[in-house]
């Protein structure tokens, strides 16, 4: 069983940067791919990006590609997104996730709380 807290969401001006950190407790933390899913009122939770057990391998959602990096450290157990050039249409609530790798929701079997990021024009 893996425990994941998020942490680094704000308010922030658009074409700004934040960067969210995830922390993972119990389990074997590089035994898992981990992924960031965002959801926005009204609208389904939706992939962002995710990273491979080793880090060697990410994807991104298109809407974020050239934006925004995700990484790990296998060593403290952390999962970071790099968002940069942040837009309006980035707000929501991000989530960070552990599990099979993929874009899909149910790829995962952990999930953290949420750290809400919201983006002004």
């Amino acid at each position: 069983q893996v425990q994941l807290v998020e942490s680094g969401g704000g308010l922030v001006q658009a074409g700004g940067s934040l960067r969210l950190s995830c922390a993972a407790s119990g389990g074997t933390f590089s035994s898992v791919a981990m992924g960031w899913f965002r959801q926005a009122p009204g609208k389904e939770r939706e992939f962002v990006a995710a990273i491979s057990r080793s880090g060697g391998i990410t994807y991104y959602a298109d809407s974020v590609k050239g934006r925004f990096t995700v990484s790990r450290d296998n060593v403290k157990n952390m999962v970071y997104l790099q968002m940069n050039s942040l837009k309006p249409e980035d707000t929501a609530v991000y989530y960070c996730a552990g599990g099979r790798t993929g874009t899909q929701v149910g790829s995962y079997d952990y999930w953290g709380q949420g750290t809400q990021v919201t983006v002004s024009s």
